[in-house]
């Protein structure tokens, strides 16, 4: 059965990025992730052999969590992930032609943008999500500005020093969810050590979202 990403976002609005993870390992890493609760999974294109990773995960999870690449940056990358079963396309910055050629594939982008002039201009090109990128650089003040003009219905990701401590006043400006990078997966991390780390931000989602 197929999962689309509507559905997948209800169930967890978060995004593990699995930067520097290894083909030879990211399946039990991946496993720890979906038992937690994830059904949002990123392989970033400067990881180690990528596209056989999210090849992988693709595979094992079909049906249960959306799989993808971070960091795409080409329309070729696009093209590669799309090859390799991935269907989560999601970039650092707001490239239209990155943009457009995911949504012509019928595959999800969630570009990373820091202006009103980048939302916008991503939204144009046919955006599912948007990030916001790099967090530390921003507030949710200024996260609370852009959601009283962005479109209400468009979820809003905030990525960039993310912990389970310090979601509440994203949440409460108007993030509908969040992209986890180092403090849920640093390279050479175990299973069980990515399980632990799991868990903890989905009982801190759950305990923003009740």
């Amino acid at each position: 059965m197929s999962l689309d990403f509507p559905t997948a976002f209800t169930r967890c609005p978060l995004v593990a990025i699995l930067r520097g993870v290894r083909p030879d390992e990211v399946e039990p890493i991946g496993d720890a992730l979906v038992e937690a609760g994830f059904t949002l999974i990123e392989v970033p294109m400067n990881s180690p052999d990528p596209v056989d990773s999210i090849e992988r995960l693709a595979r094992r999870f079909e049906g249960r969590a959306l799989v993808g690449a971070g960091t795409v940056l080409t329309v070729e990358q696009v093209e590669q992930v799309r090859q390799a079963g991935g269907q989560l396309v999601i970039s650092p910055n707001s490239d239209i032609a990155v943009i457009a050629a995911t949504a012509k594939a019928g595959m999800i982008s969630m570009p990373g943008y820091f202006t009103p002039t980048e939302a916008f201009a991503a939204i144009a090109a046919g955006a599912t999500a948007l990030k916001l990128f790099p967090a530390e650089a921003a507030t949710p003040a200024l996260l609370k500005a852009q959601r009283a003009v962005l479109p209400k219905d468009l979820p809003v990701l905030i990525v960039g020093g993310i912990n389970p401590g310090n979601m509440a006043p994203w949440v409460q400006a108007g993030a509908n969810g969040f992209g986890l990078g180092s403090a849920l997966y640093k390279p050479g991390a175990t299973a069980a050590q990515v399980g632990e780390a799991a868990r903890a931000f989905i009982a801190g989602w759950q305990a923003l979202s009740a």
